[in-house]
């Protein structure tokens, strides 16, 4: 085989390769978006998690003396939550829904 022909042979060989990984990826992208239509379980107030970081559903209830007036996890960096949406996943709390309204002491504000 002449080095053309090796060089074609390495470039569909690297494109087949290319065009397999973008499709796996594409799918990884949209199969948590699937899995997450449903909405994922609540975290409770009561989680040991939620407790140590004092997590309330409702941050005008809070009395952790952290707080700082208008935090919410619907305005901090860790929510991913769609805006107007009452609840939505955090980083902080993997594979639960936090309240859009609640408030933990992790609370970062968006820049």
């Amino acid at each position: 085989m002449s080095s053309k022909g090796s060089m074609n042979e390495s470039r569909r060989s690297f494109l087949k390769l290319a065009a397999g990984t973008a499709a796996v990826a594409a799918v990884a992208g949209i199969l948590p978006r699937v899995a997450r239509a449903g909405g994922l379980p609540h975290l409770s107030p009561s989680d040991p998690t939620a407790k140590a970081l004092g997590y309330v559903e409702d941050h005008t209830k809070t009395k952790n003396p952290a707080y700082k007036p208008g935090a919410d996890c619907s305005n901090c960096l860790f929510y991913e939550g769609k805006a107007g949406e009452a609840w939505g996943p955090c980083k902080i709390f993997p594979g639960k829904d936090v309240a859009a309204k609640g408030w933990c002491v992790s609370h970062q504000n968006k820049a």
